[in-house]
């Protein structure tokens, strides 16, 4: 049974979110803001589609986008304004896990195989407002696609006539018991459009009645009931939280009940404020909000170990972690953390642009430009090959260092963060 999606969207037109396709009246200047409420909502994904009219705001509307995959906790779709395959390049450069193919032009028919066979077809959907064209291409779309986007919802049956492809429908305005219909379809995958945009504070919700309705969507399942644990003498459990990405340890705190059911039910770290003898939803009041992407109960079930994405910091005191008071260290070396590394050779660089310091190598190049530190990229590469002929290992290792150098050089000049990159290798 496919798994049914609540999605999103955001229509940039002018560097702002307006109403939709058809209609540009702005709804929010800062589309980076509605990207938060999605997030806290419980959203499952984001479809992004661009309406710039020219190439200088077809630019400006991809630095946002930009932004928003930074700052979505769902996957984004982009779309709109794609005429080459290029296009597409770049919309998944931004961040976006997949782009959208509009068949209402011919030019995105053209290229559906090649950027299919460029990028993977599961990264390739297709949006279409008649069925027919779906019939007329149907072994291109079966071959190079992995799912399509339905603009007209009174199409549904024709589709699911024509192909076998899961897809998504946009709506603008529809009754409940309509809703529901609409996600029992075998094929439709979600729902999109301003349906969603103007109900998203009700997306947890709709789960809840779609679970009634024995429609599948997509929530977190607990593996283990809170009779399950090994309580302390309070009747709670200590919960130890983890940045996913870095595996820092942020905070510890204690959940009861009500708090681990809450935290399941809604994906946000819920805990019981012992002091407070309340509830306590983090980020409620500060906006730093805590997405679950993990928890994991320790050999004696007594202890859970949540990973989770931090919003802005975990401690009160405006720290990113609440450990750092040391208490006592005995000298030892330090295991490098690689990405430690590049983090702290990137950020001398930074401070080097901003800070110059004479007779510097760094601000040397930066002086001297992009085309002065493309050319030493280059002339480190060719090292590099040039040294792999040799049977002594160590030449490689320090031209491969240089190299990495002055590619952090040329990050800092195109302001690109070794976040973006790992996300970047992650995704491939």
């Amino acid at each position: 049974m496919i798994v049914k999606k609540f999605v999103p969207c955001i229509y940039l037109y002018h560097e702002h979110a307006v109403k939709n396709l058809a209609d540009t009246s702005v709804v929010e200047t800062d589309p980076l803001r509605l990207v938060k409420l999605y997030n806290e909502n419980n959203a499952d994904e984001l479809i992004v589609f661009d309406m710039s009219e020219d190439d200088a705001e077809h630019e400006a509307a991809l630095d946002i986008l930009k932004g928003i995959c930074s700052l979505a906790e769902m996957d984004v779709i982009g779309a709109g304004n794609v005429k080459r395959m290029e296009d597409i390049k770049k919309l998944l450069y931004a961040g976006c896990r997949r782009a959208v193919l509009d068949y209402e032009k011919e030019e995105n028919i053209n290229i559906t195989e090649e950027v299919s066979l460029k990028f993977g077809a599961d990264k390739i959907l297709v949006s279409y407002n008649d069925p027919k064209v779906i019939s007329d291409h149907k072994e291109l779309i079966d071959k190079y696609v992995s799912s399509l986007i339905l603009m007209n919802p009174h199409q549904i049956r024709e589709t699911e006539e024509i192909t076998d492809l899961p897809f998504y429908v946009q709506i603008s305005q529809i009754a409940l018991n309509k809703l529901m219909e609409i996600l029992s379809y075998n094929q439709v995958c979600g729902i999109t459009g301003n349906t969603i945009n103007d109900n998203y504070k009700e997306i947890l919700s709709l789960k809840n009645l779609c679970k009634e309705n024995g429609i599948q969507v997509e929530t977190f399942e607990a593996a283990y009931k809170w009779s399950d644990f090994k309580l302390n003498n309070d009747g709670m459990v200590p919960v130890v939280v983890q940045d996913y990405r870095t595996l820092e340890v942020l905070m510890v705190a204690y959940m009861n009940e009500e708090a681990y059911n809450y935290t399941i039910s809604t994906g946000k770290m819920t805990y019981f404020s012992r002091s407070r003898k309340q509830l306590w939803l983090k980020g409620e009041t500060s906006g730093h909000y805590q997405y679950v992407k993990s928890l994991t109960a320790d050999c004696d079930m007594d202890t859970i170990l949540a990973k989770v994405s931090q919003v802005g910091a975990a401690c009160h005191t405006g720290a990113r972690s609440c450990f750092f008071n040391e208490i006592t260290k005995k000298d030892y070396e330090e295991i490098d953390n690689p990405l430690q590394v590049f983090e702290e050779v990137l950020d001398v660089i930074k401070d080097r642009k901003v800070h110059p310091k004479e007779g510097s190598y760094t601000n040397y190049l930066f002086d001297k430009g992009i085309d002065k530190i493309l050319k030493k990229l280059g002339e480190e590469a060719t090292e590099i090959v040039i040294a792999a002929k040799n049977p002594n290992s160590n030449e490689v290792k320090y031209e491969i260092s240089d190299f990495l150098y002055h590619m952090m050089v040329l990050m800092v000049e195109k302001d690109v963060s070794w976040e973006e990159i790992t996300t970047e290798l992650a995704n491939r």
